[in-house]
């Protein structure tokens, strides 16, 4: 299921190949045909609704200070580099080392191999060379790979042909996930109230985080919302009960208070959002002694998963990192809803998991229901919540970790949402099988130490998180 992304400026891609001048006049067509490669590449970058900088062919290294110039003057996101046939590394590092950019290494020969019988009927040795110097492009590759390691540069490499699938698909990916870590630089990431008393493991470090992902975080007072809630007009909370309708499949078990509160505080959550230009959000908040907020905390579902539904992920129990693994999720199209382990099924090998609070409702296996509860299960009060199911399909975990020493990684599982029976509870309630038995697997991910929190995405995207993850230099780890 592809989901509505952030609206977000295109990713500017710079483009440039690498050449060596003296060949242009040795080898007659050559260089007219490794333009004509590039063009060809260049196309592919365009269908992934980018925006593409071509610096041509760079062959010595003023051209290579020149096309710096262009790149840091269009603000590129990140550069793709074609090795177009053999060159010298002093053509590439003056650029490099002045564009600030991931890098991506294109070592991809025009077809799988060498036409050998063509190529040796040839009869003219410099016909032959020029043709040989077209599929030239593995030469240089361990020269920048050593170049680049002394001088700390770190970058991406990928090997092929100019028709393979498996290359597009990754020039894609480390598109998709470039894409990503700037809708994750641009966030800013609402942290409500506080947290869950006692969850050590949900305790976060705010700076650390800012450092690594590059989000900006706002901490809200509670009232900002209690006050918006005074604003809000007879008409915004008809429009917004429509909306609910729309949504959500409302039992009739659901007053017309609690209804009406609950959109009172979903238009109010929603300028809360716009106000502080809102990417994300994670709260928790139980207003003890004060009874306005008691009341009003026990409102905030229904209009915390339509944020959620828009691109506004919304972690409760004040799971910071939980919240931008959602965010994560969100940012490839792939949902990723609050979640946490249910039980497991020894007899069917499943394992159980959901979560009360908010959840990603475009993900669900059908429309997802809107029911009171008597209480709210570990938390005061009592009110409207969220019932459903995530789509049968395959899933993806993520869950973001903090080790002893402060190191941030990410930690991701592949999966399949299946059918069967789940708990009708009034929260988030699905069945998750995977390539390990649900034993190992609960102790697989255990021993990886995240919080008892993960976001649930559909499809598998696992390969597009280790390119986030590489790109913005944070550890990675796939248990199945």
């Amino acid at each position: 299921m592809m989901l509505q992304k952030d609206k977000t400026d295109k990713i500017k891609i710079g483009l440039f190949g690498i050449g060596l001048e003296t060949y242009w006049s040795q080898f007659d067509g050559l260089f007219d045909k490794l333009k004509s490669y590039q063009l060809k590449i260049k196309g592919h970058l365009l269908s992934s609704d980018a925006e593409v900088v071509d610096a041509g062919i760079v062959d010595n290294p003023d051209k290579a200070i020149e096309a710096a110039g262009l790149f840091i003057e269009n603000r590129i996101d990140i550069i793709f580099l074609n090795i177009s046939t053999y060159a010298l590394s002093h053509n590439v590092l003056p650029l490099i080392q002045r564009v600030n950019c991931p890098i991506i290494i294109l070592n991809l020969q025009p077809s799988e191999a060498i036409d050998y019988s063509k190529f040796n009927s040839m009869g003219d040795r410099g016909k032959m060379t020029g043709e040989w110097l077209s599929y030239c492009q593995s030469c240089v590759t361990p020269e920048l790979a050593s170049v680049f390691k002394k001088a700390g540069i770190k970058y991406h490499l990928i090997t092929g042909f100019l028709d393979e699938k498996y290359v597009w698909d990754e020039v894609h990916e480390w598109i998709s996930a470039c894409n990503v870590m700037k809708i994750i630089k641009n966030s800013r990431v609402g942290v409500m109230g506080h947290y869950y008393n006692g969850m050590l493991d949900v305790y976060s470090d705010i700076t650390m985080f800012a450092a690594a992902f590059g989000c900006q975080f706002e901490l809200i007072e509670f009232g900002i919302l209690k006050r918006l809630r005074e604003d809000i007009s007879a008409s915004d909370i008809r429009l917004k009960l429509s909306k609910f309708r729309d949504w959500f499949n409302v039992s009739d078990e659901c007053s017309g208070d609690e209804l009406e509160q609950a959109a009172l505080s979903s238009v109010a959550l929603d300028r809360l959002a716009e106000k502080l230009r809102l990417g994300a959000l994670a709260y928790y908040y139980e207003g003890e002694g004060d009874k306005e907020s008691e009341k009003i905390v026990t409102t905030l579902i229904p209009g915390m998963t339509l944020l959620t539904g828009r691109n506004i992920p919304v972690a409760g129990e004040c799971e910071i990192k939980n919240v931008l693994a959602m965010k994560i999720m969100d940012s490839f199209s792939a949902g990723g809803s609050f979640s946490e382990f249910y039980g497991m099924d020894f007899n069917e090998d499943i394992i159980l998991m959901g979560h009360d609070g908010p959840a990603h409702f475009k993900i669900a296996e059908g429309k997802v229901g809107l029911i009171p509860l008597p209480v709210f299960h570990g938390k005061p009060g009592k009110g409207l919540s969220i019932q459903m199911k995530v789509a049968n399909g395959p899933v993806t975990l993520l869950s973001v970790c903090q080790d002893s020493e402060g190191k941030i990684s990410l930690l991701a599982a592949h999966g399949y949402s299946v059918e069967g029976p789940t708990l009708q509870i009034g929260n988030t309630n699905s069945r998750y099988k995977f390539q390990l038995s649900a034993r190992e697997f609960i102790d697989s991910w255990s021993k990886a130490g995240p919080s008892h929190h993960c976001a649930i995405g559909t499809g598998h995207i696992s390969s597009r998180i280790k390119k986030l993850s590489e790109l913005l230099n944070i550890g990675f780890e796939k248990i199945c």
